[in-house]
């Protein structure tokens, strides 16, 4: 999306926390002079796991480290530093867009209460909007007035267009109306806000899985995008929602929000390396433009800093 822009610094910020936390307990285990030994490898695994990244991607490094020792290719505590670098952007693999090439292309936007996706819809919409594309909001949140209303307010800020029906309405309806719409007015873009579900309760989540077929009847090929919206402060939580509306859903993707609020953010690590899907926004403020593409060496850059 072009008109992102300084990702760079604004991922130096968001992650001050999580670099904070992560680069002072590497500063202390990786010391140059420290002998590589059985204490240091298991001090540095249990950093990482702490850091959100996991225990099976912790173990893996550790693996990754003994070898690169054994081999002579690593001589000091130090050089692990670098390793690690090279490490997470080869697990978090490259950048992914959005798939934006159908018109109109159909976001549907997933997630628990709490997580931002309301505002995150709206975020997006403002970016699309910005670069020039027409979009539609859907308010498909309908068992929370307040979804409605509060989506109905971001559209008038932002000028984008919001397909709304009564508080209590069937999200289907809503979504059936939207999708006539976007045809209708040749929109690009269609993104639909969806109630927040409780990732526990199975009968909610076959009822997100009955809207998405509901999708597909409508416009073959749809959704295009279907984006677990996930609060970063929540950790392993998150991991676990996100694993439940993939097993359900089909996940193409997550947006991670609130990322300058935790101080663990190993969790983009876990979530792209477990459940195989890419994180393709992170929401780095409060403001309307600070929803942002994920770029995984920025990410590792703020992460872990080079030094």
């Amino acid at each position: 999306m072009g008109f992102f822009s300084g990702l760079g610094e604004r991922f130096r910020d968001s992650l001050r926390r999580s670099q904070e936390y992560l680069s002072s307990g590497l500063g202390s285990v990786l010391e140059p002079d420290r002998p590589i030994t059985d204490a240091l490898w298991e001090e540095l695994e249990d950093l990482l796991v702490s850091a959100d990244l996991g225990a099976a991607i912790a173990a893996d490094f550790v693996n990754r480290g003994r070898e690169d020792v054994m081999y002579g290719t690593v001589t000091s505590a130090d050089q692990l530093r670098p390793l690690l670098r090279r490490f997470l952007i080869d697990t978090l693999g490259e950048p992914q867009p959005l798939a934006l090439q159908a018109r109109p292309s159909v976001l549907l936007m997933l997630g628990v209460n709490g997580s931002g996706k309301t505002t995150t819809c709206a975020k997006l919409a403002a970016g699309l909007k910005s670069e020039g594309r027409k979009v539609i909001l859907a308010a498909a949140d309908t068992f929370r007035a307040a979804a409605i209303e509060q989506l109905e307010t971001w559209g008038r800020r932002i000028d984008v267009e919001v397909v709304r029906q009564a508080p209590g309405s069937d999200p289907a309806a809503v979504v059936f109306d939207a999708l006539k719409a976007a045809m209708a007015r040749s929109a690009d873009v269609l993104i639909i806000d969806t109630a927040g579900r409780l990732h526990t309760k199975t009968n909610l989540m076959d009822e997100l899985a009955k809207l998405k077929r509901v999708i597909q009847r409508q416009a073959p090929g749809a959704p295009h995008e279907s984006l677990m919206v996930l609060d970063a402060p929540t950790g392993q939580n998150g991991f676990a929602q996100a694993k439940m509306f993939h097993e359900t859903i089909g996940l193409s993707g997550v947006v991670l929000t609130k990322l300058d609020g935790t101080a663990k953010g190993g969790i983009v690590v876990r979530i792209v390396r477990e459940l195989r899907l890419p994180v393709k926004l992170v929401g780095v403020g409060e403001k309307v433009d600070d929803l942002q593409p994920f770029e995984p060496a920025k990410f590792v850059d703020a992460l872990v800093p080079a030094e």
